[in-house]
C-alpha cells in the first residue's frame, strides 16, 4: 500500500491514484496551515499593510494627489505647510504628490526584475541541482566569479553600455539576481532529489523535466517564495540606487532615487526634498523585508 512521506509526496512505488490523492490532500492541508500561520504573524501583517499602502499608491496616485509634474514658480522650495504638506522642490512641484506618484516606477521596475530573476534562477537551479555533473560545476564557477565582482559596478557598466531605459534596468537587475536565486534553489533541489518520491517517479518512467516541474518544484515553492520577497527588497533598493546614480529612470519621473539625487544640492535649505522620498523608500523596503521574515517563520513552523 502506498504511503505519503513527511515531504508530502508518494513514498512507495508504484504509487497509485490513492497515493496521489493523499499527496494533493496533504499539500492543501499545508497551504491552509501556512495561511493560518501568516494570519497569526504580526510581522507579516505589518509588512503587508505597508506593502499594500504603497501598491495602492502606485496604482491610484492619480486619484489621491495632485499632478506631480505641476509647477508653481511662486512656491519654489516652500517648506512643509497646510498647502504643501511635504513642501515643494526646486521647481515648485509638490513633494507629497511626487512621493505618492513615485511608488509607481519603483513598483514597476523592481517586481518585474524580481520576476525575471526568479524565473531564470528557478529554472537554472532545478537543472543544475537535479542533473549535477558538469552543468553544476560550470554554474558554480560562474556564480563564484560573479560574487567576486561588485554587482552594483557590473550593473553600472552594463547600463552605461545598453542605455538607461527602464527595460534595461529590469533586464540588468533580473540577470544579476538569476545566479544568486539559482544557488538557493539548487540547494533545495539537492535535498529533494534524494527523496523517495523522486526515485518512485523515475521508476514510473517519468522524464527529468516532468520530475523537476511536477514533483520537485511544488515541494520547494516555500523557499522560492521567501527568496522572491527577499530579492524584491534588494531590487527596490538597486533600482533606486541606479536612479540616484543617473543610470535608471530619468527626469521628470517622480522616482524616489532620482528625487533624492535631485534634492542633494538643496539639502541644507530644503531638507524635505530628500527626507520624504528617502523615508518612502525605507518604509517600502522594510515592509517587504517584514513580509519575507513572516513568510520564512510561517514556513518553518
Amino acid at each position: 500500500m502506498s504511503t505519503v512521506d513527511e515531504q508530502g509526496v508518494a513514498g512507495d512505488f508504484p504509487g497509485g491514484a490513492a497515493a496521489q490523492v493523499d499527496v494533493r490532500r496533504l499539500r492543501r492541508q499545508r497551504r491552509a496551515e501556512l495561511f493560518a500561520a501568516l494570519r497569526r504573524s504580526k510581522t507579516f501583517l505589518i509588512g503587508m499593510a505597508i506593502l499594500i499602502f504603497w501598491v495602492v499608491s502606485a496604482l491610484a496616485w492619480r486619484w489621491i494627489v495632485r499632478d506631480p509634474q505641476a509647477v508653481d514658480p511662486a512656491a519654489t522650495l516652500a517648506s512643509p505647510s497646510g498647502d504643501h504638506w511635504f513642501g515643494t522642490d526646486n521647481l515648485g512641484r509638490d513633494v507629497l504628490a511626487r512621493v505618492i506618484a513615485g511608488a509607481a516606477p519603483v513598483l514597476t521596475v523592481a517586481p518585474l526584475a524580481t520576476l525575471l530573476g526568479i524565473a531564470g534562477g528557478t529554472t537554472l537551479g532545478l537543472v543544475t541541482g537535479y542533473y549535477r555533473g558538469w552543468i553544476d560545476d560550470v554554474f558554480s564557477r560562474i556564480v563564484d566569479a560573479l560574487l567576486a565582482f561588485p554587482l552594483i559596478i557590473l550593473a553600472v557598466l552594463v547600463l552605461a553600455s545598453l542605455g538607461r531605459e527602464p527595460r534595461n534596468v529590469i533586464l540588468v537587475i533580473g540577470i544579476i539576481f538569476t545566479p544568486l536565486i539559482a544557488r538557493t534553489v539548487r540547494s533545495s533541489v539537492l535535498v529533494e532529489r534524494e527523496r523517495e518520491y523522486v526515485a518512485a517517479a523515475r521508476l514510473r518512467g517519468e522524464r527529468g523535466p516532468r520530475i523537476m516541474a511536477v514533483e520537485i518544484l511544488p515541494n520547494i515553492s516555500g523557499p522560492i517564495l521567501v527568496e522572491a520577497t527577499i530579492r524584491l527588497g534588494y531590487a527596490i533598493f538597486a533600482a533606486a540606487t541606479l536612479a540616484f546614480l543617473g543610470l535608471g529612470i530619468q527626469d521628470p519621473s517622480p522616482d524616489w532615487g532620482l528625487a533624492i539625487a535631485n534634492g542633494r544640492a538643496y539639502l541644507q535649505i530644503a531638507w524635505w526634498m530628500v527626507l520624504f522620498p528617502a523615508t518612502a523608500l525605507a518604509t517600502l523596503v522594510v515592509g517587504v523585508n517584514l513580509v519575507a521574515d513572516g513568510l520564512r517563520r510561517a514556513i518553518e513552523e
